[in-house]
């Protein structure tokens, strides 16, 4: 494997980027790929230096050419513009911090402690319509549903519009790829444009009627205020909803898969429930459901030896950094007792992902409910496991399992 063969766009590398990783850290840390125009940073200590320098290496310019979102917009203009709004994600300090103060008392540790009663039900809720005997989808029957769930009440989204949420984030995930790779975005503009439309008559309806959930809090505390527009809340709630649902998703997804490719892991998980919380740290840093994230550079700037230009765009791997032999022992193994403080999934510095105790909270009170002793779980054996088509988000499209009764001490002996 050779570090030129890496461009994130190829699905073959998106399939399984890790050894494409390790030539990266190992030939070329600082690579610049001529194709793309991005300069990719792949080492652990060059990526958290980046993300503690915003005002070096800003989030707040688009990494698409402005030609090319100029015509995109032509043809899907709801699209592009929600894209160009880069809420949050995409914002620099001072307004930056602005913006995520607004919701950030809807996420602290405190508050989200406070929801496990309640995400703890839905799991089991979930978890009670699996089969006792025989296959299910991981991914279908509760990775996916209990994140949307938990973040559409939060949103206060009515239950009937669940589904329609999950195909907006996952048109969301689409047209930023789409957006990248520079091709059609027609057969997404409608789902925008519900979106757009959905946000604006639920902010309408807040104001003729307040609640008590996040879209009343971007009302009163932003829009308001005077802070956000109400296309920039719009665009804010369609950031949560994506993060809300992905994060989480993939999280379960690769840890499954890694769990169950371990089935040594998998059964002292079982056997010891209180090492769950620390398996999703390792799950996070094995397997990390946000691989990269784009930066811009301000002005020329020297890394590790090799200099960027003002205005290059910049690749930090995520994943990579977490597979980094020089922070993480062993780093391919999986190991559910690892120390794995300094992982970096959830990122680093002033963009540290809002969400992570709600993603953290989720993973583990699903797998406190589904890895439980008087349950066997397998792979289905002979089928494809298919990656959700992106190369900043990493996570499986399906995982079938095979569930039976586990049989009991007595009954073995």
């Amino acid at each position: 494997m050779r570090a030129s063969d890496y461009n994130p766009l190829l699905s073959t590398v998106q399939a399984d980027p890790y050894p494409y990783y390790a030539a990266l850290r190992e030939h070329s840390p600082i690579y610049f790929n001529e194709q793309l125009g991005w300069y990719i940073v792949s080492r652990y200590e060059d990526v958290v230096a980046i993300t503690k320098n915003p005002a070096v290496f800003s989030s707040a310019r688009a990494i698409v050419q402005p030609e090319r979102l100029d015509e995109a917009e032509k043809v899907a203009p709801i699209s592009v513009r929600s894209f160009r709004r880069g809420v949050l994600i995409g914002e620099d300090p001072p307004t930056h911090t602005k913006t995520r103060n607004l919701v950030t008392r809807a996420f602290t540790p405190k508050r989200i402690a406070e929801m496990e009663p309640r995400i703890r039900q839905i799991a089991r809720e979930l978890i009670s319509q699996l089969p006792r005997s025989g296959e299910f989808d991981l991914i279908k029957d509760l990775a996916e549903p209990l994140p949307m769930i938990v973040i559409a009440e939060m949103l206060g989204v009515e239950p009937e519009r669940r589904h329609d949420f999950k195909r907006w984030s996952d048109d969301a995930i689409a047209i930023s790829f789409a957006l990248v790779k520079g091709t059609e975005l027609t057969g997404l503009e409608h789902s925008s444009r519900e979106m757009a439309d959905y946000m604006e008559q639920a902010l309408e309806a807040r104001r003729q009627q307040p609640r008590e959930d996040l879209i009343q809090a971007l009302l009163d505390n932003g829009v308001r205020e005077g802070l956000i527009s109400v296309e920039d809340a719009s665009a804010f709630c369609r950031l949560l909803l994506v993060a809300g649902n992905e994060t989480t998703t993939n999280l379960l997804g690769n840890g499954m898969r890694a769990l169950l490719g371990h089935p040594d892991q998998l059964e002292r998980l079982t056997r010891e429930p209180e090492l769950i919380p620390n398996a999703v740290e390792e799950m996070l840093r094995f397997d990390s459901a946000a691989q990269a994230l784009f930066r811009k550079t301000t002005q020329e700037v020297e890394v590790s030896g090799t200099r960027i230009p003002a205005g290059a765009s910049v690749l930090l791997l995520f994943g990579s950094a977490n597979r980094d032999p020089r922070k993480f022992q062993d780093p391919d193994h999986f190991d559910v007792t690892r120390n794995v403080a300094g992982q970096v999934a959830f990122g680093h510095g002033i963009h540290f992902c809002l969400g992570a105790p709600l993603a953290r909270l989720e993973a583990k009170v699903a797998l406190e409910e589904l890895l439980t002793p008087d349950r066997k779980l397998s792979l289905v054996p002979g089928q494809r496991l298919e990656n959700v088509s992106h190369f900043t988000l990493r996570g499986l499209k399906s995982l079938r399992l095979r569930t039976e009764p586990a049989r009991s001490a007595h009954a073995s002996a």
